[in-house]
């Protein structure tokens, strides 16, 4: 049977929309490909081997790089500090982030002064933040020599190097790096509900905290949860500030650790790159298997709401 004079046009647009989004998605994907999936696929290939980073790998190991990993108790102590760190940054960010961006929220004096000074630590390169930090947390810096100051000189400690502290060391500069972002984050959310909802509740006689407690942190959820998400996959992924204060060597006995480190120490500095791409790929299936169950039962309202299908 013929097709339709009516059906032409329409599969005509049908195919031409197919066309028109296969050339503006076509750059994004060869990019994703190139700098995502063909990275993972190469060091999943170079984690076989017992490479040294140069010339074609030969000397092949097959499982015993993830065989090592998953024995060793240094990289257990790793993914514990990694979980310590998920944990301690929603715990000690969220609510702080959640209790300023109200505040803020608010028509007060200098709020856009206070705002910016909030997030200038989240834009500041990890180098400057890793190297000041890690001066005035000395045993001779700045913070030991204010607590001497000011008459609390018994609460001086090694800040970095005592396993007991330096973990905590950490949460209080990944927080005061951080905790901007998430102001912001919350704020954009909160500038997102509509006033009508405000005014409504004020007329009925609702107080300010029984505005926020009924209005805003319900509507504020979708906001919080991506703000989660972000924030656990970042800390799987912790680098920068742990290897730049104390060192591939000094967080392990430090015990702030993290998988980022371990790869480096254990791969690259050892000169056995086949065993790094080996954590690295471990790293990446932790990454994507956390980030597919915080999808599956925790973002899958906010996306299914967001998504509407075509009628028929």
């Amino acid at each position: 049977m013929a097709s339709s004079p009516a059906g032409r046009p329409r599969r005509k647009a049908d195919w031409r929309k197919r066309f028109e989004i296969t050339i503006l998605s076509g750059p994004a994907i060869i990019m994703f490909v190139a700098f995502v999936i063909f990275p993972v696929v190469m060091a999943a290939y170079y984690g076989f081997f017992r490479w040294k980073g140069y010339g074609a790998p030969t000397d092949f190991v097959g499982f015993g790089n993830y065989l090592i990993i998953f024995a060793d108790s240094a990289f257990h102590q790793a993914l514990l500090h990694n979980g310590i760190i998920v944990v301690l940054s929603l715990i000690l960010q969220g609510p702080v982030a959640v209790v300023l961006a109200l505040l803020l929220n608010q028509k007060i004096r200098g709020r856009t002064i206070i705002r910016v000074l909030i997030f200038v630590p989240y834009v500041i390169s990890e180098v400057i933040v890793g190297t000041g930090w890690s001066l005035m947390l000395q045993t001779s810096g700045a913070v030991n020599d204010l607590l001497q100051s000011i008459g609390l000189g018994a609460l001086r400690a090694d800040w970095l190097s005592d396993p007991n502290i330096a973990i905590w060391s950490l949460m209080v500069i990944i927080s005061w790096k951080y905790i901007g972002f998430a102001v912001i984050l919350f704020l954009a959310g909160m500038q997102s509900i509509p006033d009508e909802l405000f005014e409504a509740a004020a007329i009925d006689g609702a107080s300010y905290w029984q505005i926020q407690r009924r209005i805003t942190l319900p509507l504020l959820g979708p906001t919080v949860r991506i703000w989660a998400f972000l924030s656990i996959i970042g800390s799987l992924q912790l680098f920068d500030l742990v290897y730049i204060i104390w060192g591939q060597y000094v967080a392990a006995t430090a015990g702030t650790s993290t998988m980022a480190t371990y790869m480096v120490a254990n791969g690259r500095t050892s000169g056995n790159y086949g065993f790094g791409n080996a954590v690295a790929v471990v790293m990446f299936v932790i990454s994507l298997v956390i980030a597919l169950i915080y999808q599956r039962f925790v973002l899958r309202r906010d996306m299914a709401g967001a998504i509407t299908e075509r009628k028929k």
